[in-house]
């Protein structure tokens, strides 16, 4: 049993956790904007998968993966754009636009993928640019540190960079107090001048362009192709991840590690005698055993607006 656990948790498995935290961690921030400005966006999973899309294809287009990079924060947010514009100003249902994106990425790429590289199912070329592997330089030849944290794409040290800007703007920053007023009580906020709408606009945009670049991590940092629906519920994850991070910055990065860990357990298991399919479904397992455990234990009932309003207008 020792001998077993040695195979699975060492160095290798905490440096592909890290590697697998990244793209749940980026959209989760995304989801998190949006949810603090009020809105719900759902369509995290498409956003992803059009971002992937864009990274393999701007990389093996130009050869360049920093072009790959940016066409998967360009689709991001630009699907990401009408996604807010349906919401916000034709008020159309979060949850019904969410899921239409989702299934219009997942049509889309798998269109585009047959009609320019005329494959189908995946599609994999030595023209496309991966990642490059960046070594830092003060912990590269740490004895544990520098296998675990060393060696990873610019995009997972962009997203540590990313949480931390994040957490700073949110608290320390008029834009986030603003952005927090808005998700708490959008009419009060505007009372005050807050433009809640830009808001919301500007949480869904840079939504868009996280997810975009957490695509650009699956499709050019784990592996170097794409795949149909190769995004595989991490977008969902990552709403499971707000939910559980309680909307706070570190909370949310927690859960995402959590899931991250869990995905890296999936990989090492499957070089063991387990079966395939508990392997494959272990980070979803483990995704429903963790909500059920934090759920709140008494959650407090939230009454409609127009009852709000009716219960303050007959207390005496």
């Amino acid at each position: 049993m020792i001998h077993l656990l040695s195979q699975v948790f060492d160095t290798q498995f905490l440096a592909s956790a890290v590697r697998m935290t990244t793209p749940i961690l980026l959209a989760a921030m995304g989801g998190l904007l949006c949810s603090l400005s009020g809105t719900l966006n759902v369509a995290l999973e498409g956003l992803m998968l059009m971002g992937a899309f864009g990274a393999v294809a701007g990389s093996f287009y130009t050869g360049s993966w920093l072009a790959g990079v940016g066409l998967a924060v360009l689709l991001g947010t630009l699907t990401s754009v009408l996604l807010s514009v349906t919401i916000i100003k034709y008020k159309a249902n979060e949850l019904v636009v969410g899921l239409a994106v989702n299934l219009a990425a997942l049509g889309a790429t798998t269109f585009m993928m047959r009609t320019l590289w005329q494959v189908k199912g995946s599609f994999i070329d030595p023209r496309i640019a991966p990642l490059p592997s960046w070594r830092l330089p003060l912990i590269h030849h740490a004895p544990v540190l520098g296998k675990v944290l060393s060696g990873h794409t610019p995009v997972v040290y962009a997203s540590w960079a990313v949480v931390l800007i994040i957490n700073y703007v949110i608290y320390h920053t008029a834009f986030g107090l603003r952005l927090r007023a808005t998700g708490e009580n959008a009419r009060a906020a505007e009372t005050l001048g807050v433009r809640t709408k830009k808001l919301q606009y500007v949480a869904f945009i840079l939504s868009g362009a996280l997810s975009g670049l957490a695509g650009a991590q699956l499709s050019l940092g784990l592996v170097t192709l794409f795949l149909i629906n190769m995004t595989a519920g991490r977008g969902f994850v990552a709403m499971v991840a707000v939910i559980l991070g309680q909307r706070l910055v570190a909370g949310v990065a927690g859960a995402s590690l959590l899931f991250g860990l869990a995905e890296g357990l999936t990989m090492r298991l499957q070089g063991l005698r387990i079966p395939p399919q508990f392997v494959l479904m272990l980070p979803y397992l483990i995704t429903i055993i963790t909500m059920v455990l934090l759920r709140p234990r008494h959650p407090r009932p939230v009454l409609p607006e127009e009852a709000r309003k009716a219960a303050l207008e007959e207390t005496p």
